[in-house]
């Protein structure tokens, strides 16, 4: 157990904010500041927001002798990564009277607004509410959005696999209504019996937690990077069970030793889905009573299983579960991607997915993207559902339908976009970084595009461009582009400068190692120049890039 004496000012004010209350309703109030108090800062990540400033901007407004320009990122919970047409109307109308009107697909299969003022927050969340939306819990130390694979056309278990992720999520949500009493009603109700809470009780977790679940063979979820990991075991077309690991997470921090990426470690099999969420529920437990409460960097679940050894871990697992782990069944990834383009699922629904470069979902002169999306949800016969690598599926379309859809798709140059990015694009992901993300040291989602435009004549020298190669960029080491778990991983050091990482596999089963550090674009251009040439000569039929530089990587030591 943690040393209670030696707490983290975080565990502080989460013991002492009357239910991630804190003051937030006084900041609110405050009129005379963009930001709202210090230790509301963290209080407010419970409620799915962050604040943030336009970093662009700062030496501007210190000329001025103004305040930082500050505004606020509002994530949605949104379990599985779906929403209906009409809340996709919501969305975009919230988009466009509160935030900067962009909307913002993230790598954990939901959709975040940024640049939120002080005073707009009660009218996005209230408007949110009103479409059956809400922020609860997308960010803060608790479980996150809970993601699973995405396309119904994977599998007749889909909405099975679907359906347990919302009960994941409801199960693990807060109990406190300080959600409802700050945001909708502006009015402080606590019934302290209705807000007991056996899961986080009054200190929730040491560190944010993540859940995903996969059906194989796609693991377009990446399901090893998450705390908690499912791997859906099938059958003769029905789900017989899952394994279950633990332990994943990408977040490290320059020049600290201590810190690193782990992927998720496979504590067994579990035959219903009742031992499934029990398993779930308990792996929780034994972090918040075991994990590192006093060094946040040290704080995630996979540093609680190294300490106390996998082994250890699991036993305690097993002990309050009431049951021991079955065996690990086996299971096979064959790939990682989003399938783009039409697919028919088993139902005879058409499902169409679309490429959106780094979640990025706004207009351009060239291309009216967004403006194509509001109308196809304006038809009322698509939904929509997020992928974990940033994309858009226009999905459950009825055969009757589907010329109209398509046609949308034509006429707003959605679908020639999606049809003539390359490969290497298509398998890019990069986090927010700068403006807006307080930790980003370097570019990621701006400046990516960019690079993989001067990226993809290097790879036509080498007869290369058709090739599936996964490429990734985070503005720092905290890995929310899933950089170490990619073929190709930026990690951004400082403006303009990144370290190269390679070797990771495509399937997501291997994570990268460093190659360079602190390199600019001529550098990146001429290292990959070099690594493709003897690529091309070297590796072995089919090999992929991944395994390829892995192999040479080892013949370097």
């Amino acid at each position: 157990m943690n040393n209670k004496d030696n707490l983290s000012p975080v565990e502080r004010i989460k013991t002492g904010s009357n239910g991630l209350r804190g003051t937030l309703n006084e900041s609110l109030s405050d009129d005379f500041t963009g930001a709202i108090r210090e230790d509301d800062q963290t209080l407010v990540k419970f409620h799915g927001m962050y604040q943030q400033d336009d970093r662009d901007r700062r030496e501007e407004r210190v000329a001025k002798k103004l305040e930082w320009l500050y505004s606020f990122m509002i994530r949605l919970r949104l379990p599985g990564g779906f929403i209906t047409p009409e809340q996709w109307v919501g969305l975009h109308e919230v988009a466009g009277k509160h935030s900067t009107g962009t909307i913002k697909i993230t790598t954990r299969q939901t959709v975040q607004l940024h640049g939120i003022l002080k005073s707009h927050l009660r009218p996005t969340i209230q408007e949110f509410n009103l479409q059956h939306l809400d922020s609860i819990a997308a960010c803060g130390d608790v479980n996150r959005n809970v993601t699973c694979t995405s396309n119904p056309s994977e599998s007749p278990v889909h909405q099975e696999v679907y359906e347990l992720a919302g009960k994941i999520s409801e199960m693990c949500l807060p109990k406190t209504k300080a959600y409802y009493d700050i945001w909708i009603d502006n009015e402080l109700l606590i019934d302290r019996k209705a807000e007991e809470d056996p899961l986080y009780q009054d200190r929730y977790l040491p560190r944010k937690l993540k859940i995903g679940i996969a059906i194989p063979p796609n693991n377009d979820v990446d399901v090893f990077i998450n705390d908690i990991a499912l791997i859906t075991i099938i059958e003769n077309d029905q789900i017989i069970g899952y394994n279950i690991a633990a332990g994943g997470g990408l977040g490290a921090t320059h020049s600290n030793e201590a810190t690193y990426a782990r992927l998720a470690s496979v504590l067994g099999f579990v035959d219903t889905e009742e031992k499934a969420l029990k398993a779930v529920y308990e792996i929780i437990t034994v972090q918040r009573d075991f994990g590192n409460r006093s060094d946040r960097k040290l704080s995630r679940l996979k540093y609680t299983i190294d300490k106390l050894g996998i082994d250890q871990y699991k036993a305690e697992v097993e002990k309050r579960t009431g049951f021991a782990f079955e065996p690990a069944r086996e299971f096979k990834f064959e790939q990682r991607k989003d399938r783009y383009g039409w697919i028919k699922n088993h139902e005879g629904k058409w499902f169409y997915t679309l490429f959106v470069e780094h979640g990025r979902v706004l207009d351009t002169q060239e291309y009216p993207l967004k403006s194509g999306l509001l109308k196809i949800a304006e038809t009322g016969k698509v939904n929509f559902r997020f992928t974990c690598n940033q994309n858009l599926i226009l999905s459950d379309i009825e055969e009757a339908d589907k010329n109209e859809i398509e046609n949308l798709l034509k006429t707003y140059g959605i679908f020639n976009y999606t049809e003539e990015a390359s490969a290497l694009r298509k398998n890019s992901v990069a986090c927010v970084a700068l403006n807006t993300c307080s930790l980003a040291l370097a570019e990621a989602q701006r400046y990516l595009p960019s690079l993989v435009t001067k990226i993809e004549p290097v790879l036509g020298k080498h007869g290369l461009l058709d090739e599936d190669i996964t490429i990734r960029m985070t503005g720092c080491p905290n890995g929310c582009g899933r950089s170490p778990n990619a073929e190709i991983g930026f990690v951004g050091t400082a403006y303009g400068k990144y370290n190269l990482h390679i070797g990771g596999d495509r399937l997501g089963m291997r994570l990268n190692t460093k190659f360079k550090e602190n390199i600019g674009e001529e550098e990146i251009l001429n290292t990959l120049d070099e690594l493709f040439g003897i690529y091309v000569k070297g590796r072995n039929g089919e090999e992929t890039f991944g395994d390829f530089s892995y192999r040479y990587l080892q013949t370097l030591k």
